[in-house]
């Protein structure tokens, strides 16, 4: 398989520093806010549930992520494993935003994932609910992008 199909580490998740490594670089893809990018690590005709929405595809993601992010403004995410078994990983996350009234929002979910052989999740079901927060209670501080290794999880907040 050529590498760029392939999205190690690859299942059966064996050890738990391997599905936590898994959660983490999903979590550094949709901190980058390209929506190409994260669509890479879904199958072509991947299945979500998203809330109330359900797709199918990586065009629908890559529609779904761009609308996501042209309305969840300054988008700073942490997930982490709950729990994982053969090629399935149960994550839960917070992520904080502000929409364009400058309102900002804490919300808090988890995921079930399901990935086919070569490491690309073929089926996403989430559920998120949001929270509205004031600016001064934000935790979530680091530079757009990439959160930093030393920056406290969610565990350390007590999310």
């Amino acid at each position: 398989m050529i590498m760029d199909k392939q999205r190690p580490p690859l299942p059966p998740f064996l050890t738990e520093e391997d599905a936590a490594l898994k959660v983490r670089l999903a979590e550094d893809g949709w901190n980058s806010r390209d929506p190409g990018r994260v669509a890479l690590a879904y199958t072509p005709d991947c299945h979500w549930r998203n809330r109330a929405e359900f797709l199918q595809g990586r065009e629908a993601i890559i529609a779904f992520l761009a609308r996501k992010w042209a309305r969840e403004l300054d988008y700073r995410l942490i997930k982490e494993l709950w729990g994982f078994r053969g090629n399935r990983v149960a994550v839960r996350f917070a992520y904080e935003w502000h929409d364009d009234s400058g309102t900002w929002f804490r919300s808090y979910g988890n995921e079930l994932w399901e990935f086919d052989p070569d490491g690309l999740m073929r089926r996403r079901v989430a559920s998120i609910n949001d929270s509205p927060i004031r600016e001064s209670e934000r935790k979530f501080h680091w530079p757009l992008g990439r959160r930093p290794d030393d920056h406290p999880g969610l565990g350390d907040f007590g999310f």
